[in-house]
């Protein structure tokens, strides 16, 4: 299997061994889950069939940040406690992706269990230098120094008005008092009125947004895992600063070999999001009796990587297609599907290149509803690989 590698801009191998490594970064668990989730998580379950298909078992993390002002803000707005509507959302979020027929990973870990795993990552930054304290006798806060690590920014590749752009966009707080660097970044935010907190030496708080997804990828699968993956938009700062609070420690190693990300995922010309309210949720869709089936194929229908819209018009798109499929297996024999299915792993192991996949199936559909065939087999094998490497049940 080929993926774009972010880091070095180009699609090369990934070369795991017995067993492949791979972090995707989970949600925030405030709100349902909405397409643009999906096409995330659908892109890395397709890279972890892959995986499975090739002989690799997987070990496959994701976290979930249900410990973030997000959720803080809309328990207060909702009138409910921020633990019981992660909970809630998490339970919500599951739901969906055993819908969607997502495998689930081996470990989920909550930023709430994996506090002490960051307090301890945060004391060795700190005496080690890469962290220190702001200058602030209220809210002696801990930051990540940017430049503790000589490779800084070689995963997003970004110049420095792009960081300080997107830091403030994305979560960062570039104006804050007693920092060292405009986008140095949160390891540590000291205890405060009203807001949940822990123990620890360096004084009661709770984490930072990247140092989260590094304490839970180094304690799980270490550093050099296979994949880290995420949405485009984790890119930087997020996927910057997790590999980089990690390499502060491990010195001249690379966080993860490949970095890969998948494209957004737009309603009317816009990105799909909360602050903009256009989102279409997964669960609605389910509740509609919208076949799961289509959904897979309605996202798959653009590369992972491109930005891309959701309509009306897609969903009728994927349903029809999800209808010819089901049609041309239907029958006892059909045209030989050995190539066809050949075809559709080649183009699947070429940086998941699901169009190409799509066109081969429905070439096989096509012949198998206008002319028939005589191999009794090939019914069963179109319809086990649609199921193994895309996900879709016919």
């Amino acid at each position: 299997m080929r993926l774009y590698d972010t880091a070095d801009k180009t699609v090369r191998p990934v070369s795991p061994g017995a067993t492949a490594t791979m972090y995707v970064c989970g949600i925030t668990p405030y709100d349902a889950t909405h397409l643009g989730h999906a096409a995330t998580y659908l892109a890395f379950d397709l890279v972890n069939r892959l995986l499975r298909d090739a002989g690799h078992e997987v070990h496959y993390v994701q976290n979930t940040t249900d410990v973030d002002d997000p959720l803080f803000e809309r328990a207060q707005r909702d009138g409910i406690d921020w633990r019981a509507l992660g909970t809630r959302e998490i339970e919500l979020f599951r739901e969906d992706m055993a819908a969607l027929r997502v495998i689930p990973p081996r470990d989920y870990i909550g930023a709430i269990e994996s506090v002490q795993e960051v307090v301890d990552l945060v004391d060795k930054l700190l005496a080690s230098g890469a962290a220190y304290v702001v200058d602030d006798a209220e809210f002696p806060d801990i930051y990540f120094r940017h430049d503790a690590t000589e490779q800084f920014g070689y995963e997003s590749g970004y110049d420095r008005a792009t960081m300080e752009r997107l830091f403030a966009e994305r979560g960062g707080d570039p104006t804050r008092p007693g920092k060292r660097d405009p986008i140095d970044a949160l390891l540590w935010r000291a205890e405060r009125p009203g807001e949940p907190s822990w123990p620890a030496p360096f004084g009661a708080g709770r984490p930072g947004w990247h140092i989260e997804c590094a304490a839970i990828a180094l304690n799980r699968i270490g550093t050099e895992f296979d994949i880290q993956g995420g949405g485009s938009d984790l890119i930087y700062p997020h996927h910057e600063y997790s590999a980089a609070h990690a390499e502060a420690l491990v010195k001249g190693r690379r966080f993860a070999r490949h970095y890969v990300h998948a494209g957004l995922i737009g309603l009317d010309g816009e990105k799909m999001s909360k602050s903009r309210g256009n989102l279409v949720f997964v669960s609605k869709l389910r509740r509609a009796g919208t076949d799961p089936g289509a959904i897979r194929l309605g996202l798959f229908a653009g590369h992972y990587r491109s930005d891309r819209e959701w309509s009306d018009a897609v969903l009728a798109e994927a349903l029809s297609r999800l209808e010819r499929w089901r049609s041309a297996v239907a029958p006892a024999s059909g045209p030989d599907a050995t190539d066809t299915v050949a075809r559709v792993r080649a183009h699947l192991a070429d940086d998941l290149d699901t169009p190409k996949a799509i066109a081969a199936i429905d070439a096989w559909a096509q012949q198998a509803l206008t002319y028939g065939g005589p191999d009794a087999g090939a019914p069963g094998l179109i319809k086990d690989a649609v199921d193994a490497l895309l996900g879709i049940a016919l």
